[in-house]
């Protein structure tokens, strides 16, 4: 059971207010907030002046690679550097090794997290061509998995779905959250023979175009709209989709919800002359104008969750030539002081940044006692400084692949402290270990 701790002198910055408190974990919840608590005996005490106190980050695409892809990562190495960046839950993607389409292999996932995560956990089931039976048998009743996941465009790992039939079985049948990736398959080979020359990074957004992902979009959102599913579809990369998404209605209330990540408001295409690879993604990072509308959709709420799609692969995969080298990179750890950057920018509130990457994400998914800073709300907590800047250098990367594009960099803030379910995970740049999550629980 976790050690009671009193958090004190904090400022909480909590469902878009912002105001000095005190707060007391017990028995692994919040158990209360207030002005001025007295500490209590046999209670750590931690004095958290000058921080802010914020709810522990949800992440809802990340790619930890486990099983079969485990030279690149595991549950547990990207646990651990999920929690050392202020993320205390993850809602992981089927494309392992073998990918995640039966429901045994579903189940053998989150023994697998159960056994080593730091962080609390989900995972989604995945969709071929040929499993939909199987799919169908993953009961939103349950309230124990996520979602489903439909990639609408091959990425890695090669779960490309593009059987009509199976689409609108699982459109019109399925009672969970549908998650897309959303590239049309066929735009991306015409444009491939297009640009036959394509020998460096900086030609990714060409093959794997705006309108790759607006076509995509708009065919998941008609299946959507024809069977009233809730959707989601995932990292939103270009101005073009942003016209499919709209504010009128409450989180709560949305049937179909839209998710930004953090690489596609920081980089931009011109960015591929000096990292080249190493900001090779799907979908593809692309010019400045998509960036400049993504900012403006994600602060008015037609964007509704800032998420990573975090995706590690090593540093020799990422060196190997254009069209040989595997698409994605690794993010989980710094996203939160990425988005705590912007904050210093003045692009960004700090009650947005929370709002989007702790409070939309409980909602969106429905995950219960979560994403909140209340009483009774498990103390998935995490405290920053905004004051201690901190350079991304290879000695505190916590991926196992070793690198992030980030290295070199100085970010204005610093994660000092993480809870998750009330235990003391990560302190001062220190992994605790016996630490282990819970599977994420959700409402039916």
């Amino acid at each position: 059971m976790a050690q009671a701790v009193l958090i004190k002198n904090a400022t909480i910055v909590n469902e878009g207010s912002i105001r000095n408190a005190d707060l007391l974990i017990k028995n692994g919840r919040i158990q209360k907030i207030d002005g001025n608590i007295s500490c209590p005996e046999n209670v750590t005490e931690i004095d958290a002046s000058g921080k802010w106190l914020i709810p522990g980050v949800i992440d809802d695409q990340v790619h930890f690679r486990e099983p079969g892809l485990t030279h690149k990562a595991t549950i547990a190495s990207e646990a651990r550097a999920a929690v050392a960046g202020g993320t205390t839950s993850f809602m992981e993607m089927p494309n392992t090794n073998p990918p995640t389409i039966t429901q045994d292999l579903l189940e053998e996932k989150y023994a697998r997290a159960a056994a080593t995560s730091v962080a609390n956990y989900s995972f989604f089931m995945g969709v071929a061509n040929d499993n939909v039976e199987e799919v169908l048998r993953t009961n939103a009743r349950k309230k124990d998995v996520c979602g489903i996941k439909i990639f609408m465009g091959s990425s890695t790992g090669n779960m490309l779905v593009d059987n009509y039939v199976t689409l609108n079985k699982i459109f019109s049948e399925t009672e969970l959250l549908i998650a897309t990736h959303c590239e049309d398959e066929r735009i991306i080979k015409a444009n491939k023979e297009k640009y036959p020359e394509a020998n460096h990074a900086s030609f990714h957004p060409l093959i794997r175009d705006a309108a790759a992902c607006f076509e995509s979009s708009f065919s998941a959102i008609q299946l959507a709209k024809q069977h009233d599913t809730r959707l989601h579809i995932l990292h939103i990369s270009t101005e073009k989709e942003l016209q499919l998404f709209g504010n009128m209605l409450p989180l709560a209330q949305k049937r179909i919800t839209s998710e930004v990540c953090v690489h596609h408001l920081h980089f931009t295409a011109d960015d591929y002359d000096e990292l080249g690879n190493l900001i090779q993604c799907n979908p593809a990072i692309k010019a400045a104008g998509n960036k400049e509308a993504l900012w403006p959709a994600l602060l008015d709420d037609r964007l509704d969750i800032i998420a990573t799609d975090h995706a590690p692969h090593t540093w020799d995969e990422k060196q190997k030539p254009y069209g040989q080298a595997p698409s994605g990179l690794p993010l989980v750890q710094h996203s939160l002081q990425m988005m705590l950057h912007y904050v210093q920018e003045g692009r960004i509130s700090i009650e947005k940044v929370v709002e989007k990457m702790c409070h939309a994400p409980a909602v969106c998914f429905g995950i219960e006692e979560r994403g909140y800073i209340r009483e009774g709300y498990w103390a998935d907590i995490v405290l920053v400084d905004p004051n201690e800047p901190y350079l991304v250098h290879k000695n505190n990367i916590l991926y196992m692949c070793g690198w992030s594009p980030l290295e070199g960099k100085t970010l204005p803030a610093t994660i000092t402290h993480t809870f998750v379910n009330g235990a003391l995970v990560f302190e001062n740049g220190v992994v605790n270990d016996a630490v282990r999550g819970q599977r994420l629980q959700f409402k039916a």
